[in-house]
């Protein structure tokens, strides 16, 4: 047992003798208490909320191979993206090829998007995207053929065809009269590995892969049957189709000359059992198969 002083034995003697004076200070010292404790919440809260904005309240860099890094932004370059990480020193900082990033989001929300300079359109505003072209051999094989390609985005493009059968020379005379269509999209195609700030040479340059679907209709003489029946009025209407896999390449020259040449092989249709039909050539029905060749020189607008 522990004795107190007689001090402290005359003030608990006093605080018991007086319950008013005790209750009250007792009211007292856990009001005291209470505000302590109240203070120290809300200081450790202040703490964590500046912990947690510390920690959400940062830039985030979202990799092309959906790999996220939590850091701070310190440069934008050309080629390179700087960032600090929260666990190293202000001094030491990291960098990233632009081309590995996809966007960047800022601790405020605002998000900044990457794209491959080999495909971002900014580097070909000088090039011309359209191209106006010309079969060049076509004449020579009866009729005249035109395209018209526009490039839609770096590395692609579409292009359409007609052909005037009858404008050309006819070494067989089967005055034919008609025409085809043939629409296409071509994928240029990327190198196979990539430096910084590769771009193409120019957005219609390069080899290509053209899937490409025709459509035919003329109508000709038909000599094998006119020596046979003994008419020379009698024509022959004709319908064509086919649905080719084109491979390509196409040059381009001080922005204004281009020179295509291409080979196209899939399948093919028509009701005469096979034949040239001006812009592809079909085999019988035995064995649907078609091909065509192309040889165009054009200007670019």
């Amino acid at each position: 047992m522990v004795v107190g002083t007689g001090r402290d034995l005359s003030l608990q003697q006093h605080l018991w003798h007086n319950p008013c004076l005790y209750s009250g200070t007792t009211t007292f010292v856990n009001q005291i208490l209470k505000a302590m404790n109240s203070k120290t919440f809300i200081l450790a809260g202040v703490l964590l909320l500046a912990m947690s904005q510390f920690v959400i309240a940062q830039d985030q860099i979202h990799k092309r191979n959906n790999e996220i890094i939590n850091c701070k932004i310190k440069e934008l370059g050309s080629e390179s993206v700087k960032y600090l990480l929260p666990d190293y020193p202000d001094d030491v900082s990291f960098s990233i090829d632009n081309d590995k990033i996809l966007k960047i989001v800022f601790e405020n929300g605002k998000e900044h998007f990457f794209q491959k300079e080999m495909f971002n359109p900014e580097n070909y505003v000088d090039d011309r995207k359209n191209a106006i072209k010309l079969d060049f051999i076509s004449p020579l094989t009866g009729n005249t053929t035109f395209a018209y390609e526009r490039s839609i985005k770096p590395g692609q493009s579409f292009e359409v065809t007609l052909g005037i059968i009858g404008m050309g020379f006819d070494p067989n005379d089967e005055n034919a009269r008609g025409a085809f269509t043939k629409f296409g999209y071509k994928f240029i195609k990327t190198p196979d590995f990539y430096f910084n700030k590769m771009r193409y040479a120019h957005i219609l340059k390069g080899s290509y892969i053209k899937p490409e679907i025709s459509f035919g209709y003329y109508s000709h003489t038909d000599y094998y049957k006119d020596s046979w029946e003994g008419s020379n009025n009698e024509r022959e209407p004709v319908v064509s189709g086919s649905l080719h896999l084109v491979l390509g390449k196409q040059w381009v020259y001080s922005n204004v000359f281009l020179v295509d040449f291409s080979v196209g092989v899939g399948y093919g249709f028509d009701n005469i059992d096979g034949g040239y039909h001006y812009g592809y050539a079909t085999s019988d029905g035995s064995f649907p198969i078609s091909g065509s060749a192309n040889l165009k020189v054009g200007y670019l607008f």
